[in-house]
């Protein structure tokens, strides 16, 4: 089925030309009642309510009523299916609210992606297994591209740009998942977590021996008094920052 795909030009699987609206449909004869469509709704749902593990053709086949091999028609591999899914998952970006400035475009963009990923978690259980190449994801890459423009940043420092800070988001709602999973294996709610973890550190180590570490805990770092967002806060600021030296650095005669 892949190879099909690719006497179009593309070098998409099949199942991604779809996406595309390159190919309406696999084969020939009647209109199939399965359409991609339903098949990646369907992954999706499972994937929302049971986490990624419960996704498999052969699961998603059973949701559908249809046989395992009748999804072959449309994804030849559940990698393609992953994404799709992921594709959906992240949907259209939001158009601009309106801000002017590459920073404050940045900025928006890179929250509008947390906020996507921090509602659908199991979108960071999929593997990264390339450059995106799916609808959404590519609408995601052109408006972060475009905050940009006009810049004296240089088309490859853009796309570093926007690769550094989308690795922030997914790195913060992946920590933020692990540890939602934790949560709901131990039981424990955060803020006890977070007393547990104090207490740890406070019996292993000592200014002697940890000296960094104890200043830390005699700090006001763990005492909850920060912004919830404060760490994705800080670590996007120090990306902007960097950008706008370099910006401004170009800038200048």
């Amino acid at each position: 089925m892949a190879n099909e795909a690719e006497d179009d030009g593309t070098g998409l699987p099949a199942s991604l030309a779809m996406a595309w609206g390159l190919r309406e449909r696999p084969g020939k004869g009647p209109r199939p009642t399965l359409t991609l469509q339903l098949i990646v709704d369907a992954a999706v749902a499972l994937a929302a309510g049971e986490g990624m593990d419960a996704v498999s053709m052969g699961r998603v086949a059973k949701e559908l009523g249809v046989s395992t091999m009748s999804l072959y028609r449309y994804v030849t591999a559940k990698e393609e299916l992953y994404i799709l899914m992921a594709d959906a998952g992240v949907g259209a970006p939001p158009a601009p609210s309106g801000v002017s400035g590459w920073r404050e475009l940045l900025s928006e963009w890179a929250y509008a992606q947390r906020a996507v990923l921090m509602a659908n978690s199991w979108i960071v259980r999929i593997p990264l297994t390339g450059a995106p190449v799916s609808p959404n994801q590519l609408a995601w890459m052109e408006r972060g591209l475009a905050a940009m423009a006009g810049t004296a940043l240089r088309e490859g420092e853009k796309v570093s740009a926007i690769i550094l800070i989308g690795g922030l988001v997914r790195n913060e709602a992946t920590m933020v998942a692990d540890m939602m999973d934790a949560i709901v294996k131990s039981g424990v709610a955060p803020d006890q977590v977070l007393g547990r973890y104090v207490r740890t550190l406070r019996r292993m180590t000592g200014p002697d021996t940890h000296p960094a570490v104890t200043r830390l805990l005699e700090s006001d770092a763990f005492s909850g008094a920060d912004e919830p967002d404060f760490q994705f806060r800080f670590g996007l600021d120090r990306i902007l920052d960097g950008l706008a030296a370099l910006i401004s650095e170009r800038s200048t005669p």
